[in-house]
């Protein structure tokens, strides 16, 4: 699994922000519920329409990002 499959950016969703699979869910979201102590099974439970594999994306375009990558398609 690659982020670039799970990781959307769409200029008329949430200010073009980076989210995940089209949903109006943003990799911040994701961010800022682990780093408030979130589990992903709380995560989960919370939005059930998150996968394991969603969290995992938005945690490597996160990785990726700070490693100075971009590797995004814009739609």
């Amino acid at each position: 699994m690659s982020y670039q499959d799970r990781i959307t950016i769409e200029a008329g969703k949430r200010g073009g922000k980076p989210c995940i699979r089209g949903m109006r869910i943003t990799v911040y979201d994701i961010l800022k519920w682990l780093a408030a102590g979130q589990s992903w099974e709380e995560i989960r439970a919370d939005f059930p329409e998150l996968t394991d594999d969603d969290i995992r994306a938005a945690l490597e375009y996160a990785a990726s990002r700070e490693h100075g990558g971009y590797d995004i398609r814009v739609a």
